[in-house]
């Protein structure tokens, strides 16, 4: 199993819940949201990670992307990088 998808990375659980919530209510858009709070240099992209398959990424990482379905949002997910907020955007 492959999967793609994109992140929001921040340092801050406040500001990931804020994003969240943007997010989920108001129909943010998840590109730009990544492109101007994202530490990570994805963020470049739009917060797109490519494709990556098992062990690819940290361990809570990956466990997300496992129970999500293609374009759906994940809940915050903390790793020692920070917190992530993670957009499943393929699956093979």
């Amino acid at each position: 199993m492959e999967w793609r998808a994109s992140h929001i990375l921040v340092k801050d659980r406040a500001l990931a819940q804020q994003l969240l919530k943007q997010l989920k209510q108001s129909g943010g858009r998840f590109e730009s949201l990544a492109r101007e709070h994202s530490t990570c240099p994805s963020r470049s992209k739009g917060g797109d990670l490519g494709w990556f398959g098992p062990g690819k990424m940290v361990a809570q990482f990956e466990a997300a992307c496992k129970r999500l379905s293609p374009g759906s949002i994940s809940d915050v997910v903390q790793t020692q990088f920070g917190y992530h907020i993670i957009k499943l955007t393929g699956r093979k």
